[in-house]
This record gives structure tokens, sequence and C-alpha cells, in this order.
């Protein structure tokens, strides 16, 4: 079986590149990754050590000989003047001089400005007069003529950008891989090392990329520092730029009315407001930014002055917390960190799609990838291309939405669901319970905005609504609530159980919990959970038990079996015995190491009232059974824990505040 890395040079040869090699050129140059991965597709898309050397050096060459740093501007100008014509690498803005009636260039880091530009370059890359400036090779020149006004000479402009991509190719070629490849891929192809990350944590990175395939989508995103929330916005693609949000004006986001020139959303596929946060000083809000940016966002338009202008940018406001999300929900709301004069109800209506950033683990080295991804300018390419087209009807006849909804909602979950099949299933081809995980992602991401909603604006208050919706082809009903409610509510509960604990007293007349026959789905990076909530109670009056989990191998897996015959211990009277049988698998040369590793968890039991026997047999079933009638299918066996980080963690000493692995488990009578 080919490795993902094989498959992807087979299917994207010259269109992939290894992303280490990014970090490995870039050094201290302020240079956008896009930038670099074009320059390295040039020279280093093949998997071949001695040519991606070779193009390194290359690659290096051209940004010492060509990338201009303001520090050696000076050095770059008589280099120009010196040669007549040299080649740049640099960043331009271009605006008109409307009483010379010529267009003038603004170079970023060689420091020239008024430089005239040929209306033809101007034309063919209108990009250039938006003034959020555009990354170009350059070929320039210079006149020594004694009698010239005009000095520089713009010969040659080429946009840092890849030409002709087809979109048929990809899609036929993604029909090559799993999805579980797929996600993979994408996440090599931002930068990151999937192995981190769950299922849900690669859902969370990729949904940044929806504002790239969605026209007018608006999206945000709020967490702590240093969770990578601007890299997507400036470094993944020339079509889109990165502002500070404090930054922002009428005139520079939507027209200036002076020159009647359009702003940013004229020209860019994507706006990202970064730093969308309450500024110290309390710099007060434009409200009528604030109003015209609320028209847009439900409209795709904008007045200034008399006109309409239409636009098809997506908006992404990106922004830090500085509360926990606990305190959040019980003392104010999770919108509580942005500026005060966006925190209105008519305003945060319009949001799409609300990503729970807090859920985003800070990134170090480790996270970042050092595998083969998509040269991101390919990839933005392609997700341009994308945005010609809407994939939501693939929810017309799989489920129907409960009629309590608004417009705003269907629109908001319907959109967020078609950027995520673009992104995901670009050829449109999934299964029905790819397509609930998706709209149950959707959904959970628009509940994250109404549920404030409710407690910023009373007027929401009067009509609530419910996010439930049915699967037509079974009627089966599904209601997904956001993972930040749901751990909230665990955390509660076991606070509420420690004090029961504390105080046996109070609580020595509560009914005895009622076992029935149900199902537990457990959503990634789920809290509150632990193996006494999951298993203790329908594991109490039983002498024998036997555990079926074939992946108790590694340390940290006899660690969770270790874990759970504490519980049992806790769980059963002191004086109570009990036999438990575990039922395993290892690979023929770590038997012997599983058997050492099991006598030793033997003897630490023994205390415990606990007798261990264990076989090694090739099973595929998850259980754990009782003599007391129970039987629990393990969708995971015991491993529902994701990896804890850091040698000094809280998570080490409390399943309860470890993030879960998604999973189910079913309870049987039998």
């Amino acid at each position: 079986m080919s490795t993902l890395k094989e498959k992807i040079i087979q299917h994207f040869e010259g269109k992939v590149v290894r992303k280490d090699l990014t970090a490995i050129v870039k050094g201290n140059n302020p240079v956008p990754a896009y930038v670099l991965e074009y320059l390295l597709g040039q020279y280093c898309a093949i998997d071949d050590e001695e040519i991606i050397n070779a193009g390194i050096e290359k690659v290096r060459s051209v940004i010492r000989s060509n990338y201009v740093h303001r520090s050696d501007a000076e050095i770059v100008k008589a280099k120009i003047r010196d040669t007549g014509s040299y080649k740049i690498i640099d960043k331009i803005t271009v605006s008109l001089n409307d009483k010379a009636n010529i267009y003038e260039a603004e170079f970023a880091n060689l420091g020239l400005k008024k430089v005239p530009i040929a209306d033809a370059m101007v034309m063919e890359n209108q990009k250039l007069l938006s003034g959020g400036g555009v990354w170009c090779i350059l070929s320039m020149g210079y006149s020594h003529a004694e009698e010239t006004s005009i000095r520089w000479i713009i010969v040659d402009l080429k946009p840092i950008q890849v030409s002709n991509v087809s979109l048929d190719e990809y899609v036929q070629a993604r029909k090559s891989f799993t999805t579980d490849e797929w996600l993979d891929v994408m996440m090599h192809s931002i930068g990151l090392n999937p192995e981190y990350f769950s299922r849900r944590d690669k859902f969370i990175q990729l949904s940044r990329l929806i504002t790239h395939v969605e026209n007018n989508y608006n999206f945000i995103e709020l967490g702590p520092k240093g969770t990578g929330k601007s890299h997507i916005f400036s470094e993944l693609s020339p079509h889109g730029v990165l502002v500070s949000g404090g930054d922002v004006s009428k005139a520079r986001l939507f027209v200036n009315n002076t020159g009647n020139k359009i702003g940013l959303v004229g020209y860019w596929d994507v706006i990202a407001l970064d730093e969308f946060e309450q500024e110290k000083g309390g710099k007060r809000t434009d409200g009528d930014l604030v109003k015209i940016m609320q028209n847009y966002m439900a409209n795709q338009s904008f007045n200034r002055g008399k006109e309409t202008y239409q636009a098809t940018a997506s908006l992404a406001f990106v922004g830090n917390t500085k509360r926990t999300v606990p305190y959040m929900l019980k003392n104010s709301h999770l919108f509580e960190s942005i500026p005060e004069g966006y925190i209105k109800g008519a305003f945060l209506d319009r949001m799409h799609m609300y990503i729970p950033g807090w859920e985003v683990r800070i990134l170090k080295s480790s996270t970042f990838s050092n595998e083969y991804g998509f040269i991101v300018d390919y990839l933005a390419e392609l997700l341009r291309e994308l945005r010609k087209f809407d994939y939501s009807g693939l929810l017309d006849d799989k489920v129907s939405f409960d009629g309590s909804l608004t417009t705003r909602d269907k629109t908001a979950i319907r959109k967020s669901f078609s950027g995520l099949v673009k992104i995901i299933y670009p050829h449109k081809e999934l299964t029905e319970a790819e397509l609930l995980e998706l709209l149950d992602f959707c959904v959970e991401g628009r509940k994250r905005v109404k549920d404030q909603l409710y407690i910023i604006d009373e007027t929401f208050r009067t009509e609530p609504v419910d996010f439930t919706y049915t699967l037509i082809s079974s009627g089966k009903q599904y209601s997904p609530e956001t993972l930040e409610n749901l751990n909230y509510k665990a955390a509660v509960q076991v606070q509420k159980e420690h004090q029961e604990e504390e105080n046996p007293t109070e609580t020595k007349n509560t009914a005895k919990v009622k076992l029935e026959p149900h199902q537990v789905i457990l959503k990634d990076n789920q809290t509150g959970i632990s193996y006494k909530k999951l298993f203790a109670d329908y594991l109490r009056d039983t002498n024998c038990i036997t555990i079926q989990d074939p992946y108790i191998r590694l340390p940290y897996q006899f660690k969770n079996l270790l874990e759970f015959c504490v519980m049992l211990g806790n769980t059963k009277s002191p004086e109570q015995e009990i036999n438990l049988e575990v039922v395993t698998w290892n690979d023929e040369e770590h038997i012997a190491e599983s058997i050492a590793n099991f006598e030793e968890i033997q003897s630490s039991l023994i205390d415990l009232g606990i007798h261990l026997t264990y076989r090694i047999e090739k099973h595929h079933d998850r259980f754990i059974a009782a003599d007391n009638g129970w039987k629990i299918s393990l969708g995971r066996g015991l491993d529902i824990f994701e990896k804890i980080e850091g040698r000094f963690n809280v998570a080490d000493l409390d399943q309860n505040r470890r993030k879960c692995k998604a999973c189910e488990l079913t309870y049987l009578r039998i």
C-alpha cells in the first residue's frame, strides 16, 4: 500500500512541496508563505533530495539577490542604477494620480513612491489598486537621461500567483483518496502535522478556509493567543488580506467618498480583521462603519454617498479572549472581548459561523508539518475557483430543519456546509454519516452565535429557535449542542459530585440511579468524562468482569487499564473481591513486553481486591461484560482520551479535565 506521501506526489506531481522547506528558506525574511512556496514550487516540487537541496539553494539565492530588505533598499537602488535593469521581489501598491493622469506605484520595501506604471499592467492586475499591496516579481530599469524627470522604470511586472489550474483534474484526483487521507493532505497543505490533531481539531482548522471558498461568508474566531488564528489569512492566499481591526475605516474597507474609490471589499476575496478585540484606552468604534458593515454582511452590498455597490468579499473576524470559557458562560457571553460597538444583536446575527478558538492548541514546533502538501498558491487558486459553485443543494433531499429557524440561521448553516464540502469533498461524494458529521459541525457553529444573542439582545429571546433537524430517510432527529455547553454542564456536575462525596450525610437519601440500556456519544475535545461516570454504576454488585480491547499495547494504554482498575476498586466495597479478565492482542515481537506489563499490574491490584487475568488473543470487538447482566460496547475500547500534553498537566491527575476522542458507547442488558 502506498504511503500518503507517495499518493499525493503521484496524483499532484509538481503541485506539492515539502512544508518544512518554507521555514528553511524563510529565515528572518518577512515574506508570506505563498510567495516562498511559489518559488519553491519552481525548483523543489519533487521527492528527490538532491534536486530539493539544489532547489533550496536556488530559492535562497533568489531571495538573497532579488528580495528587497528595507535595510538594503539603497543598495538595491544602486544596483538598478548601475546595471540599468535588475529583477526584484517587493510588495506594490498602485494609485491614480489624476492631476498627471497616470498610475503611480509605491514599493513597500524599496521605498520608492510615485513611480509611473503602464496602464496595461494595471488593467491586467487591478488588485494593485486595492491599497492592500500585491507581492510581485518586477524587472526594474533606470534612466540616465539628463532632461528626464522620471528615473525609475517598471519594465515588467508579474504578480506572484500560479496560472492555469484545472479544477476538474483536482476533483478527479480527490476520488483516489479516503476522507482521512484527504483531511491529512489538507492539514499538511496549511502547514500543520495532522498527527497532533483530532478529527474535530482538523475541522476547526480547515473551517478557516471557508472564507476562501464561499462568497460573502461571515466568520468569527475568538480564542487565546498563539493558536495561529491569523496565519491562514496572512500566509495562505494572494487573494486574502489581513488588516488590524483597529486600522479599519469606512473609506479603507468600502468607499472613499472623496475620490469615489472602492475599498478593500472590491478587490479581495477575503478580508480578515485581526486583533478584533477591545482596545486599551477605549477607542470608540465608528457607529457608521458598523452599520455599513452590517448591511454589507446581510445584503452583499453597501451604500456610500448616492451609490450602491455590490461585492463578494468574505469577512473574517479574529481576536483574543481574555477570560476562560466557563467564566464567560456563567457571567457574560462569548462575544465579550470584541469591541463594544460591535456587540449588537443585529450585527452579530450576520455571523455564519463562530469557531471555538479556545479548543485550538497553542502551536509548537512539533505541530508544524514536514511532509508534502499543496503549494499554497496552487491551493488558493483552486479554492477561489470553487467560489463559483454552491454545494448546499446536497442537503435538500437529505435533511429538513425545524420550522422555527430563521432564514439567516438556515443560510448560515447551508453556506458553512457548502464551504466544508468544497474543502473536504470537492467531488461531492460523501456518505450519509459524513454528511451528518459536517452538518452537526455547521449547526454548532451557528448555534454558538444564537446562544449568545439570547443573552445580548432580549428581542431574540422572544422568538427562540430549535436547531433540531430530521434525517428524511429515517425520520431520526438530531439536536446538536455546542461542546462548551456540554463541557460546562459536565464540570458543574463533577463539582456537585465532589461536594456530595465531602458531605455524604446531605445526600444519603438520594434516590438510586435507574439504569437503562442507552447509547453515549462522545465528541472530540469533550471534557467532564471519566471512567467513573461512564462505568461505575453499571459495574456495581459484580464479581466477574471481562474487558475485551485489542489495543492495550502501549504504555499509556496500560495506564488506562490501571486507572480503570482504580475506579473499580473505589466503586466496590472494601471486602469485595472482583475477578477481572482482560482479552487483548499485540504483535508477535511485542507480546513478551505486554506480558511483563500485565504481571506488574497484577501485583499492584492485589491489595485492591482485584484478581487480574489476561489472554493474548486476536479479536476485533471491544466491550466490557459483567456478571450482573450489563454489557457495554466500546467504540474505542478504553482509549477514549486524547494524549495529554506536557510533563505537568492537571489532566494527568483528573480524567474529568481530559479531552475525549470521538466515540460511541452502547449499554445493553444481556
